[in-house]
């Protein structure tokens, strides 16, 4: 789009006039960065405030924009007393008292989602949900290309999303936060999915229901719906009128599995898509999440053939269910990427036997007594460590053995001495890292070194 009709739109939806507003961006990581990029593209006014001494974002915006305003190490109220827009960053709670006191004082809260959403006349897919989305919008993104799409696939995951309008696109593939859709009004996606719900972020929602309500909004607008059938909250979501396709691994719907010349298979309205054994994701859950991304691309019109093809192809993503070594007929498992209980149990319920679980982390408020089931039925014993192994080891009141570590290499020794011929080890951590490590990508790392060591 030409910058004079998104200017036009931005006025039209936000009152957001280059000539007569000042806006205030709020956090200075990746998100902040692509937002300063773009405001300055458009020849908006504007500062940036983020309560950090040193964002992560600084030294480029610097070296970028060194003319403009940006205050660090504090809120500064001078700065948000002359804002007549904020856009805050997903890393940014909304109940920051700064935040709180601009918008009674008429300050308009938005999103790097709504910038964007003004942006584009290409069709927007919207993927949220407590667990699976990056993996549905990645194999999304693949699907895309096999159908012959110029697609930009990023938000939430890998690029920002405004700086995928840098380069043309016949579609967008978004994963989105919890975070960004709170604050996002303009989003009206061609096809969304919140693709499950479990308890998560806790310390940020005040219940399960606020999280819920925050995801429920990539539904806002006219676009195709997809419904997970077999998650009563996200069931909850339907809204009438709206075109709507449901998937399901445990009953009927318009992608789910079954048995045809008796191999399970992947369906659609009755019709054979492909074997389920074609697939290369590790884990039943996987089914769900290759099901819901096939609605996804019908809804938009992909190629069922080329969404098939690439399905194929598609070997996960980097510490999701990723295989990292079989030793001495021991299967070794990186979920780094659980980072809460419903990730966890997910991975646990796509076992037939069962495993031996590393688990543990910063738990992020939530109930640990939810984990104890899907320990119950599909662990044989657990290695717990990091700042909330207390909690967890409380929750599960030796429903199985239990150990400790005080780090992952010594986690992997105790699971490599529990482990029989013929067993998994699964590090599904059901916790947040950053109480030990850098990120779920350090922690699964550190996983796979400590692992390919034993093969020394």
């Amino acid at each position: 789009m030409e910058n004079a009709a998104i200017i036009k739109r931005l006025i039209s939806r936000f009152a957001l006039d280059p000539r007569r507003t000042k806006v205030l961006i709020v956090g200075l990581g990746v998100t902040g960065l692509s937002v300063a990029k773009y405001l300055s593209k458009l020849g908006f006014n504007f500062a940036v405030v983020d309560s950090r001494d040193n964002p992560p974002a600084l030294k480029e915006f610097t070296e970028q924009m060194p003319d403009v305003p940006v205050f660090t190490g504090r809120f500064s109220e001078e700065a948000f007393l002359v804002a007549s827009h904020l856009v805050i960053s997903p890393g940014v709670a909304l109940t920051e008292p700064a935040i709180a006191q601009a918008v009674l004082n008429g300050s308009v809260i938005m999103s790097d989602i709504d910038l964007f959403a003004c942006s584009t006349n290409a069709p927007i897919v919207a993927i949220t949900g407590s667990n699976g989305k990056s993996t549905v919008t990645t194999v999304l993104g693949e699907m895309a290309k096999a159908s012959g799409k110029l697609v930009g696939i990023g938000g939430n995951l890998g690029t920002a999303a405004l700086d995928l309008l840098d380069t043309p696109a016949d579609l967008f593939v978004l994963e989105l936060s919890s975070f960004q859709l709170e604050r996002t009004t303009a989003l009206n996606a061609a096809a969304a999915t919140v693709l499950n719900i479990s308890a998560d972020h806790l310390d940020r929602h005040q219940n399960v229901d606020e999280y819920a309500g925050a995801k429920q909004r990539v539904f806002d607008g006219n676009g195709a719906m997809v419904i997970n059938a077999d998650d009563e909250r996200v069931n909850a979501m339907r809204r009438k009128g709206r075109r709507t396709y449901a998937f399901s691994i445990r009953q009927a719907a318009d992608f789910t599995l079954a048995k045809i010349d008796g191999a399970e298979c992947l369906v659609y309205g009755g019709r054979k898509l492909m074997a389920l054994s074609e697939l290369r994701l590790e884990g039943r859950h996987n089914a769900a999440n290759a099901l819901a991304a096939l609605a996804l691309g019908v809804a938009v019109g992909l190629n069922p053939d080329g969404m098939c093809d690439a399905l194929r192809r598609f070997r996960g993503l980097p510490h999701r269910m990723q295989r990292v070594a079989k030793i001495n007929d021991v299967i070794w498992i990186n979920d780094s990427k659980a980072t809460n209980i419903g990730a966890c149990v997910a991975a646990l319920q796509g076992y037939d036997s069962k495993v031996i679980l590393l688990a543990g982390g910063e738990a992020k408020g939530a109930d640990m007594n939810e984990l104890r089931p899907a320990v119950e039925e599909k662990v044989k014993s657990i290695v717990l460590m990091g700042k909330d192994a207390g909690l967890i080891e409380q929750a599960l009141n030796g429903c199985v053995p239990s150990y400790r570590a005080q780090s992952m290499q010594e986690a992997v020794r105790i699971a490599a001495g529990l482990a029989q011929a013929g067993d998994t080890v699964l590090l599904s951590p059901a916790c947040a890292s950053l109480d030990q490590y850098k990120n779920y990508q350090d922690r699964g790392e550190k996983f796979t070194k400590a692992v390919l060591e034993l093969a020394v």
